[in-house]
């Protein structure tokens, strides 16, 4: 028996692109139209008003749409792996679908587990539902012997995951490559801020003294808001490869209950 493969949807593969694309399109906005609107600032200095954080934040400068874009576009991404891998766990508890599952296993009924693999509607349903389809083809083959079941078992196995999981790890990349990539992009913005606010103390006086400020100011917005999205990507990216871990987990304790209970059977 052989697994049925999957073909990506056209959507799925320009999602990502298309996605970022939009959501940079979105921080400009963000940028120019809320934080840059003219109510945030005082007219007679151009500075943001005590404790407005529009303002603050605009002040950055033109470093902050890209980490703008960078929170918008792991907090997207995240939202997409939350409902996916929601999604891929299926219905109620995996851990008691993996107890009943070894349950009717251990009273040889097949057919029922079969049947809690379509109820259960999920990854590990889809990956366990295939294997137990195999094993229950390799129960009446007589052209092979126990080996070469045994070994078409696990090779149904191996192949159903290798198809569920890249579906479950699709987008991560991108958020942990915005782990780092944020921080990154904050820095650059800290080192143009404090360019700018040494470079204004060569001119000397109370206007040296407020560039400074504003120059340090937009390297501390910047520095803080990479800092944010950096840190958001790495607890999205820890908690969607732990709920991956532990599918995948799941799915080689049953596989490995199947396989004893084949090799009890089969003689």
């Amino acid at each position: 028996m052989s697994t049925a493969k999957k073909k990506p949807s056209t959507f799925q593969n320009i999602f990502a692109g298309l996605a970022i694309v939009i959501l940079f399109i979105i921080a400009e906005v963000f940028f120019h139209v809320f934080l840059g609107d003219e109510a945030n600032f005082e007219m007679k200095d151009g500075h943001p008003y005590p404790k407005n954080i529009f303002g603050t934040i605009y002040m950055g400068g033109a470093v902050v749409p890209f980490l703008i874009t960078c929170l918008l576009v792991v907090i997207t991404f995240s939202i997409e792996r939350f409902i996916t891998i929601t999604a891929a766990s299926g219905k109620g508890s995996v851990t008691n679908f993996v107890y009943k599952v070894k349950g009717l296993l251990a009273e040889n009924d097949i057919q029922g587990a079969i049947e809690a693999c379509d109820k259960q509607k999920g990854s590990v349903g889809n990956v366990v539902k295939s294997v137990l389809e195999t094993y229950k083809a390799m129960l009446t083959d007589n052209t092979k012997d126990k080996e070469q079941k045994i070994a078409a078992i696990t090779k149904e196995q191996e192949d159903a995951t290798a198809l569920e999981m890249p579906m479950l790890e699709k987008n991560l990349t991108i958020i942990a490559t915005l782990a780092s990539v944020s921080t990154l992009i904050g820095l650059l913005g800290t080192v143009i801020g404090m360019i700018k606010a040494f470079s204004s103390m060569s001119g000397g006086g109370a206007a040296a003294a407020a560039q400074l400020a504003v120059g340090i100011s937009e390297a501390l917005i910047n520095t803080a808001t990479g800092i944010g999205a950096s840190a958001l990507a790495i607890i999205a990216y820890n908690y969607f490869t732990s709920k991956i871990d532990e599918l995948t987990y799941n799915i080689d304790e049953i596989s490995y209950s199947i396989l004893q209970n084949f090799n009890a059977q089969v003689k």
